[in-house]
């Protein structure tokens, strides 16, 4: 019987946030695990918020991590999906209780029993997630990653990529010729743009920085961009959108982003703001619009997406840092100085 192998990572030890040199166990192999080498992960926002206990949920210590990809080094002897050196990712979760409606639908990021990478308990330890040498995961929350993209460039897709792809689909936010409306450019926003471009939209970028346009139109391909403290621009753009996918966390005003939307429009959230937002009812009543929410994405979603993402060469725009550089990058993430997503180079700058 295998026993637990002796993991090096970098984990945070309270709510000061800061990340050192950490020494944990990671399980021994299940019949359906697969074990691999993690290359690069992604840092994510909700990682700046946990470590630094910001939600209240965090437990310590912390490793976190979860836009993780590498190379399959191991897998158990019931595990057929995967074969070594595989080009692999873990996302936001590495269990579910298999069993619930939810579940049984393939929407397991609902369900109530699930288990995320990190900053969860499984078997009555804490996850831990990839900002570490290697990852343990059962293969059915363990997907391919297409050999053509970029390991590195690929790793946030796991979560900022997904978290943007899925309501497209599901809301139908794929239709060519259509005008999608994409608020921020951050993390995510940066990458609904890449995939409204891919679907053949007509991409607008919503902003409140004028500075952000010269990229959002010459560097990200966006057809418009609208300044949404500009009342002149967005009266011009009124009733002109068929979707808007909105990926903003500060609170920020509904009704104007509502206005732009066509008849029957949809309006989909996936940033979450910390107030609770005001909304009037007559400007969704009077345009028989839409206003809905979505919250990552499925395992199945997740493949489709990194799928579709090699067909279309799709990938997010990074910044490659080693990990020693992780509390610096946690500092400029707090002020959104990155472009559009800092990722660890975990294989090569991790030490033993």
């Amino acid at each position: 019987m295998s026993k637990e192998v002796e993991c090096g990572g970098w984990a945070a030890k309270d709510a000061s946030g800061v990340l050192a040199p950490f020494k944990f166990p990671r399980r021994a192999l299940r019949p359906t695990d697969v074990k691999f080498k993690i290359t690069h992960c992604g840092i994510c926002h909700t990682d700046l918020h946990l470590i630094h206990n910001e939600w209240g949920s965090s437990k310590y210590p912390m490793v976190p991590g979860h836009e993780v990809v590498g190379l399959v080094t191991e897998l158990g002897p019931g595990a057929k999906k995967f074969k070594v050196g595989d080009h692999v990712g873990v996302g936001c979760m590495v269990f579910s209780c298999l069993k619930c409606d939810h579940c049984k639908h393939g929407d397991e990021q609902y369900c109530d029993k699930l288990v995320w990478t990190y900053n969860s308990e499984e078997d009555g330890k804490i996850t831990m997630g990839g900002y570490s040498g290697f990852l343990v995961a059962d293969e059915k929350f363990v997907v391919r990653v297409p050999d053509n993209l970029p390991l590195d460039a690929a790793a946030p897709l796991l979560c900022a990529g997904i978290t943007v792809y899925s309501p497209m689909k599901h809301f139908g936010m794929t239709q060519a010729g259509k005008n999608f409306g994409v608020v921020g450019l951050g993390g995510l926003g940066h990458m609904a743009v890449k995939f409204g471009k891919a679907f053949g939209m007509k991409v607008t970028v919503i902003s409140t920085s004028p500075s952000k346009e010269k990229e959002a139109r010459e560097v990200l391909g966006a057809h418009n961009f609208i300044v949404s403290k500009d009342s002149a621009q967005m009266k011009k753009a009124a009733k002109t959108m068929d979707y808007i996918l909105d990926t903003v966390s500060a609170p920020h005003p509904l009704d104007a982003l509502l206005e732009l939307l066509k008849i029957d429009g949809k309006l989909v959230m996936v940033g979450l703001p910390d107030k609770p937002l005001e909304l009037p009812a007559g400007v969704i009543i009077f345009g028989r619009r839409s206003l809905a929410g979505s919250f990552i994405g499925s395992i199945r979603e997740t493949q489709d997406m990194l799928d579709f993402c090699g067909k279309n060469n799709v990938t997010s725009m990074i910044e490659l840092v080693p990990m020693d550089y992780v509390n610096k990058a946690m500092e400029r993430l707090r002020k959104s100085d990155v472009k559009y997503r800092f990722v660890l180079d975990v294989e090569k700058t991790l030490k033993p």
